[in-house]
This record gives structure tokens, sequence and C-alpha cells, in this order.
């Protein structure tokens, strides 16, 4: 059992006012921002930074442990990362270009262990193992090819298969207890995978922040925003305890608001952002109350995705460590809101939607009828229904073992599309200015995983605060030492960087 997680309070006032002036104004307390925030620190120590918030607590919304996947996603377990193709090989792909983002994130937080400013990894990172398991001959069939085709890649190597039950039973002895002696299972291992509090992290990352003189301001709303002439940002901003308005002009504004995000890029205005929409899809997780099943599962495993569900949907029976202790998550099933927030307003969709981006929601809604009825059926379950969904990974499950809880709210982007007017995509996608005064972070997953990836490429591509010599590649890899590499390619390198993160973090396998 871990020490108690420690707790951040944040030190400005509720009567502090915003400056005048700011170099960066970072809108969301959450992953996004705490994470660029660093970055731009780190790369330019002189700048004034400036983060806002509508909540009274920074990372409650979808970076929180609670509302959060808490994979550290490295494509070691997660199924949807490795398509079939219709010769029936396995494309690896996608898999190999999370994990490099992955290794990217691990040697960001492992720099910042060595520089001081985090100082107690082990109450955001831990090591998990990530296992993928199925039923079934020919589910069997396909993730034995997708461990050969995985394996072979150095990335990959720690990689193991097993279709004996009698291994499996030691890998995860709460999943096959009372299953099916007749049906033909099988999993695969990595040892290497990881358990994320992103709540956590984001908290330890902006209190160093604030600690180096950043502003962090909660219960603070952006409510417009002008683009000035000089390419700076005239930021109209509510103090939500005071109801009081304040005016900060900024060089750099920064939008890492989650499913707010999208309504504020709309209000900027900027060229880049239309025809970009969002579709809201919320989720909910069983999470076990019964201290002895939690003791008896110590992996994430990952299942295949249930026929037209996203990719945030793909079930996956959870150990997590929250707050220094054990917890036991199944889920998530999926649920749909108009909100673009867990904390938003019921008008967030209608209000998104205008004529900029009308073409691209219809066309987008017009071919995802399959994910339209999978959302009803998982808003129609009743709690018997996902409790027999539960028992396709544990087939002993008892319902009172297990209570519902409501997890974040993710807003998937919808960007134009020349041929079906509008695309939904499944992935992170930043929307930049062209003078790089202002960017945006839209859509969901793999999200905060690949946050020191997004912010890495976003500072290569020219952020208004940064000298060209801030971000080059020199000054980049001085805190990503692969950056610009590829370590799929370069066995050593990658073998030498796994290493010397898991003693910087204090990963224990």
């Amino acid at each position: 059992m871990l020490e108690g997680a420690f707790c951040y309070p944040f030190n400005m006032p509720e009567t502090a006012l915003l400056p005048a002036e700011t170099d960066v104004l970072l809108v969301g307390a959450g992953i996004m921002s705490a994470t660029l925030g660093t970055l731009l620190h780190a790369l330019a120590p002189g700048l004034h930074i400036t983060i806002v918030d509508s909540l009274a607590e920074a990372a409650i919304e979808s970076s929180d442990a609670w509302n959060n996947a808490g994979t550290g996603h490295a494509a070691l377990c997660e199924l949807n990362y490795t398509p079939e193709r219709p010769d029936g090989s396995v494309a690896i792909d996608r898999a190999v270009k999370i994990n490099e983002q992955f290794q990217q994130s691990r040697q960001f937080w492992a720099a910042l262990v060595e520089r001081g400013v985090l100082r107690e990894p082990r109450q955001f990172i831990n090591g998990v193992p990530h296992m993928s398991f199925v039923s079934g001959a020919p589910a069997v069939d396909f993730l034995r090819k997708r461990y050969e085709a995985m394996h072979a890649s150095p990335l990959f190597t720690d990689l193991v298969f097993s279709d004996d039950p009698a291994v499996l039973r030691e890998w995860m002895p709460l999943m096959m207890q009372g299953r099916d002696a007749s049906e033909p299972v099988a999993a695969t291992r990595a040892d290497s995978g990881t358990d994320l509090n992103f709540g956590a992290l984001t908290r330890m990352l902006l209190q160093a922040l604030e600690g180096s003189g950043s502003g962090v301001f909660m219960r603070h709303r952006v409510r417009g925003l002008t683009h000035l002439p000089d390419s700076r940002w005239y930021v109209d901003v509510e103090n939500l305890e005071t109801k009081k308005r304040s005016r900060t002009t900024a060089r750099f504004v920064f939008l890492g608001a989650g499913g707010g995000a999208l309504p504020l890029l709309q209000a900027s205005g900027i060229p880049e952002g239309r025809g970009y929409g969002g579709f809201p899809v919320s989720g909910q997780w069983l999470r076990c109350t019964n201290r002895a099943v939690i003791e008896q599962h110590a992996a994430k495993v990952y299942g295949k995705p249930a026929l037209g569900a996203p990719p945030m949907s793909v079930p996956h029976l959870d150990s997590r460590i929250i707050d220094g202790k054990r917890e036991l998550l199944f889920g998530p099933f999926a649920g749909f809101s108009t909100k673009f927030l867990k904390n938003g307003s019921l008008a967030d969709l209608p209000k998104s939607v205008g004529t900029g981006n009308l073409i691209s929601m219809l066309g987008a809604g017009a071919t995802n009828v399959s994910l339209t009825k999978y959302l009803i059926g998982q808003v129609m379950q009743s709690q018997t229904d996902r409790i027999a969904a539960l028992r396709e990974f544990v087939p002993t499950a008892r319902g009172e073992d297990w209570v519902l809880e409501v997890a974040g709210q993710r807003v998937q982007l919808i960007k134009p599309d020349a041929k079906a007017g509008g695309k939904l995509e499944f992935g992170t996608e930043v929307i930049r200015s062209a003078d790089g005064s202002l960017a945006a972070l839209l859509g969901a997953s793999p999200g905060a995983s690949t946050a020191v990836s997004i912010m890495l490429d976003l500072a290569a591509r020219g952020v208004a605060v940064l000298e060209p010599q801030n971000s080059s590649a020199d000054a980049l890899r001085a805190l990503v030492p692969s950056y610009g590499r590829s370590l799929s390619q370069d066995p050593g390198l990658l073998a030498s960087i796994k290493q010397q993160t898991a003693q910087q973090l204090q990963l224990q396998y």
C-alpha cells in the first residue's frame, strides 16, 4: 500500500486580480494546460504564465483519477489500436506511434523528477501489468497474430502470449474463476505497463508552476476573446465568486479546457477553427466496493470492443492506484448527454452548432448511424445489464459488490471533410492560429497519455512566446532525449531510455 497522496492547495487568494498583461494564458487547469505550462516554463523560464479555470479545484474534470481511465496508453493492451486488415494480418502502425508518444511522456516526467519539479513520482505513476484478454477461437487466433506482429518490434519485446488456462489463472485469477473450461481463451501480458493518476500529476505540475511565479486562478471563466492588431489577445474573464469582470492581454492563449475548448475556439473567430464541431459521449464505471475482490486483481485487462463502440468504450477490468490505495473499475459504459463537460450545461451541444460547422455536424451524423445505435443501447442499459457485461470478464461477479460511478465527459472531434461534409474522429488534434498566438486542443483518446507529445509538437510548430532557439530540436531533446528520433528503429536508445526512466520514476515491475 502506498503512502497517502499529497494534497496541493493553491495559494492564490480569491480576491487576487488577474494581471493586466501576461505572456501566456492557459484556459483550463487540467493535464493539457499543466503539461504545456510546464514545458513553456522549462524552455523559457522568464515567461509570465497565467492559468484560469471555472471550477473550484484543479484537474477535477477529465483529468481526475475517477474520470480518466488512468492507463498509461502505450498500446500494450488496447486492441482497437491494432486492427485486423482484410487479408487477416494485423496492423501495428498506430500502436508503434502511440507507444513512442508515451515513451516521450515518461522521459519528460523523468526529467522533471531529476530537476526537482516532481518529487514523489509514485504519487502519480506506478507499475501495473497491461493485458489483453479474448475468448472464442477466432478472437484467440487474432490475438496470437497481434502478438506475433507486435513482438517483432523492439517496442514490444516484453509482450508475452498464452492460451494456457493454467498460465492465465496465474495472471488473472479473478477473471478465471468459474469460467467455462471448454471455451478457448488467450491473453497477452506486458509487465512494463503503468497506472497513472493524471489528477495528482496535474496538481503537482500546477503547484510547481505557481511556486515559480505563475498565477493559478480557480473559479474564473473566460467570457470573450478579441484578437488585437498586434496579434495579442484581449481576454474578458469573470470571477465566478465575486461576479466581477476583468481583462487581461496575452501574447499566447491555449484553450485546454476539455470539452469547453470548442466553444472558446468558436468565439475566437480564427479561420483555422471554422468547420470543427464536437459530439459528446459520457462515461460510467462499475466500481468495486469489496476489498477482498479488489485485492485479487492487479492488472489492466482490455478486451475486444463491441461492434459500433467508440474507442473510449473498449471494455476493461482496471486495477487502479488512487490516493495511495488500490481500486478496481470495470467499464466504461457509454452514455449520452448534450453537456460538453461533466460540470457543463445541457445547452452546450445545441449552442455549438452554427453556420460555420453545420455541414460538418450533419455529415458526421449521417455517417455514424452505428455509433448512435450503440449509444442508445448503452443509455437503455440497467444495472443488471451492466453486471452481465462484467461477468464476461469476471464470471463470479456479484452485483452487490459493484456500484455505478459517473466518469468524465468526452467530446469527440468532428472535422470538415470534403466528401462527407464532416468526419467524426476519435483522436486528439491541436488547432493553431497562423500567427501562433492561439491554440486549442480538441478530441479525446488517447489524450492525457500523449499530452507531452502533443505539446512538443505544438512548440515545434511555433508558439508566439517562444524564440526559435527555445523550441529547437536540441532544446526539446534536453527534456525528451528521443524527440525527433524513432525508438522502434533504435533498440539501443530505446533500452537505455526505458531503463533510465524506470529508475527515475521509481517504477517497480
